[in-house]
């Protein structure tokens, strides 16, 4: 966890000598830092959550980091928002395009170099972290010590391609990751695309977020008390699946909180609350009784988040063939997938039935 957390601190330096050359490529390769050091630092932490307590709270113990991790997505966009954008930028846009390079090129350094001192501040934050991390009072879990029954079921294991109820799950985190940034990104241009500015259109991810903010608040409250975390998860893919016909099919202009859209835009921002408990749910599940795999088990199931950059092209690819709205099927067999995992994916144990 450490070192996850020393690198990102690493790529959010990296965007100071970026800002100064206003260089794309330097601050590409500062993004791939954060994002490797992201990864590293996820691989670490979700088993560890896992492991870290019972087992059939570990869904509860999710949402409280995914409160944390989606209050931070909804708060930090607006803190470097308030800091690196001033409210005479629009009109420097528009000027940009007749000033001479001179000018321009002063008016460019002008503005990018406002990230530097967000991103120091970040990058400084990110390394106390790792020091945090490194030298508190968490224990150290050993997840090579196996009961004598989980080692008896692993004896005849070589590698985690034999686990199909992982496996299955890394596909399952594939699709959900996508499906919920899809949600998240795609909603201002479905907003835009009913006549909704820009200014009006920027605060319906927020909304998305606190759908899913308040399901995580719903997850604390009753798993495992009232419902099981695998109930959680079955009936949130099974409300996502709803959730993506709505959107498609039903239309209607209504006015809430302020805005006047088509109905379909609040399923899409529904699709928060749908989402909640897939994360939580799945992991719990992928990762039960691997014993010595749990590690290499849990980095296989963080590989699946390149379904975040996968899916929203090809919902991006559907939206140019037809329209923004009926790009939201790629949604349906991905919710579809969710539910048959929820249900039964996650219960097989070998790839061929038996003939016993």
């Amino acid at each position: 966890m450490m070192v996850g957390f020393w690198c990102m601190a690493a790529g959010a330096f990296v965007f100071v000598p970026a800002a100064l050359t206003r260089t794309y490529e330097i601050f590409l390769l500062g993004l791939f830092t954060i994002g490797a050091g992201l990864a590293i630092l996820q691989t670490a932490a979700n088993p560890y959550i896992t492991v870290l307590g019972p087992k059939e709270r570990a869904a509860q113990r999710f949402s409280i980091m995914g409160i944390f991790n989606k209050g931070a997505g909804i708060i930090a966009p607006l803190l470097f928002a308030a800091v690196i954008l001033k409210a005479t930028d629009t009109d420097l846009f528009k000027e940009l395009a007749s000033m001479n390079e001179a000018d321009r090129n002063i008016a460019l350094d002008e503005l990018i170099r406002r990230v530097i001192l967000p991103y120091t501040c970040v990058g400084i934050a990110l390394f106390g972290l790792g020091l945090m991390v490194r030298f508190s009072p968490l224990p150290e879990i050993n997840t090579e010590q196996e009961s004598l029954e989980l080692e008896t079921a692993n004896s005849g294991k070589k590698n985690i391609f034999q686990f199909p109820h992982l496996i299955l799950g890394a596909i399952g985190i594939f699709l959900h990751v996508g499906s919920q940034v899809i949600s998240i990104d795609t909603i201002i241009g479905y907003a835009n695309s009913m006549h909704i500015n820009l200014l009006e259109a920027k605060v319906f991810p927020s909304y998305t977020l606190f759908a899913q903010i308040c399901g995580y608040i719903l997850g604390i409250i009753f798993i495992p008390k009232f419902i099981r975390q695998v109930n959680a998860l079955r009936i949130c893919t099974m409300l996502g699946t709803i959730l993506t016909f709505l959107i498609i099919f039903a239309s209607g202009q209504v006015n809430f909180l302020g805005h006047a859209a088509d109905i379909s835009i609040w399923f899409v921002v529904l699709l928060g609350f749908a989402n909640s408990m897939v994360w939580a749910g799945m992991w719990p599940l992928a990762l039960d009784g691997l014993g010595r795999f749990t590690k290499l088990g849990a980095s296989l199931m963080i590989m699946g988040l390149c379904g975040n950059a996968i899916l929203p092209l090809c919902y991006g690819y559907l939206a140019d063939l037809y329209n923004v709205r009926y790009a939201y099927w790629v949604l349906l067999p991905c919710y579809l997938y969710l539910v048959f995992y929820a249900f039964y994916g996650h219960k097989i144990r070998r790839w061929t039935i038996s003939n016993h």
